[in-house]
């Protein structure tokens, strides 16, 4: 969906896009390669994140990229741009990572805390969610169905005893609804439809497929050298901070629903600091393995070089997969309430904090995003334009705004003799590597490195 939003804005063309589709799909697989290796090691993909998307879009209307006619040089010279921004701005993730300054940080968290930013990394996509089905309802509805009734209602259908409904309910779903819109498609069914239904619904790019190279590897630098802004750096440093918090609530979704420890321990959170893809889809397959996910990144690794395979997916309409967030995200969320159960929520203090949390995660980037549509431009807009992306960024993203308004609520409001209530004891067993015997096997490092990496 990101390169769908994103790519025709700079310019490109559905070549362009299958490209950028198929580059991320390898950074995808080798990223998730080594976090299952070397970092949280919990059965994650670690893709693409929305919280570049404003500083990203920044980058895209800069003046100077906005002034060269060409379409397809104006597209590689914004990817340079991009790359330069995020090759500086991953030096503040390296930064948290290597001094564990996170996990020092995560000494005030707190299941009441926490409970805001976990529901919210998956309530707080709603906008993805149905407001894009109903761009192309006929296709996406059908598909919400069949999704939820492959993966619930007939999920103890079995072959040979094993459950293949419930397990491959997102393949079988959107492999169906994708030929059924290709049918649509080349039976004329949008032939006379407005240009946005076609977009949306049509599964036909200019013959993408048929004319896509069979192999075509990406490679560093496809685009050419990166090029580097102070400007576009620092906002860039914004979205690196949100996703830091995005995925600190992914994570602890993650380790619940892998069966893993929740939380995860603070020095696992400094090893790996992005990462939510697959979180609720763990949930819906009760898949929670590993070893699935690492072999599940071989193969991001070998079709990401076969050409037709991302012109394939460039093809598929993206509205199908704001169809399956309505279920993963919604995983997500369920989730981080099921936290609630940890902390007493019989008391005022927890109701007001998670309340308020809630409310003003969803409120104020909802306030962002009408100002936005209505004004053509964010609310913070001064001339500073690293300023406006830090502002802009950090208040459009609800798990963000949550974690800001929990996390000092329940650090500063009536701290004295609550800790049972936040959920401390249980909590503060899983502060160290000893505090849990499933530490040491969920979370040691691979060929005894941890003899160089000790825990602490």
């Amino acid at each position: 969906m990101i390169p769908t939003m994103l790519v025709p804005l700079m310019g490109g063309n559905a070549h362009d896009k299958a490209m950028v589709v198929q580059t991320v799909l390898l950074v995808t697989g080798i990223n998730t390669m080594l976090q299952t290796l070397f970092g949280t090691r919990l059965p994650t993909i670690i893709g693409g994140s929305y919280a570049f998307v404003i500083p990203v879009i920044s980058v895209i209307s800069d003046p100077s990229l906005m002034r060269i006619a060409d379409d397809h040089t104006r597209f590689k010279m914004t990817m340079r741009a991009i790359q330069g921004a995020l090759i500086i701005s991953s030096c503040i993730q390296i930064i948290l990572g290597y001094s564990q300054l996170w996990g020092v940080c995560s000494r005030f968290f707190s299941p009441l805390g926490m409970v805001p930013v976990i529901a919210l990394a998956g309530f707080g996509l709603f906008e993805r969610g149905f407001p894009v089905i109903g761009k192309c309802v006929e296709i996406d509805l059908p598909m919400l169905v069949l999704f939820v009734a492959l993966s619930q209602y007939l999920k103890h259908v079995q072959v040979r005893h094993f459950p293949i409904l419930e397990r491959f309910s997102v393949l079988i779903s959107i492999a169906l609804v994708w030929v059924y819109a290709h049918i649509l498609t080349v039976s004329g069914a949008y032939k006379h439809s407005s240009p946005l239904t076609q977009v949306n619904c049509r599964t036909d790019r200019a013959n993408l497929i048929t004319t896509a190279p069979w192999i075509s590897i990406p490679y560093p630098l496809q685009w050419g050298a990166p090029t580097f802004s102070a400007d576009h750096s620092f906002g860039m440093m914004s979205a690196v901070l949100v996703s830091l918090i995005e995925s600190t609530g992914a994570f602890m979704a993650a380790a619940r629903l892998a069966s893993a420890t929740p939380p995860p321990p603070p020095f696992v959170l400094s090893r790996a600091l992005d990462g939510r893809e697959n979180v609720g889809l763990l949930g819906s397959t009760r898949i929670g393995s590993r070893r699935v996910i690492q072999i599940s990144a071989g193969f991001m690794i070998f079709f990401s070089i076969l050409g037709r395979f991302g012109a394939l997916f460039a093809s598929i309409p993206f509205t199908l997969f704001a169809t399956i967030y309505c279920v993963l995200f919604g995983y997500v969320g369920a989730v981080g309430l099921s936290y609630m159960q940890f902390t007493n929520m019989n008391s005022m203090r927890n109701l007001f904090i998670i309340g308020i949390s809630l409310f003003l995660g969803i409120s104020i980037p909802e306030y962002f995003f009408r100002f936005t549509i209505s004004a053509q431009h964010s609310p913070a807009h001064t001339r500073a334009g690293w300023f406006n992306d830090l502002i802009n960024t950090i208040f459009s993203s609800p798990p963000t705004v949550g974690f800001i308004i929990s996390v000092v609520l329940d650090n500063t409001l009536e701290v004295r003799n609550r800790a049972k209530d936040r959920g401390m004891p249980w909590w503060a067993r899983f502060r160290t590597f000893r505090g849990d015997s499933r530490n040491e096997e969920f979370y040691n490092l691979p060929f005894n490195l941890n003899r160089f990496f000790p825990p602490s």
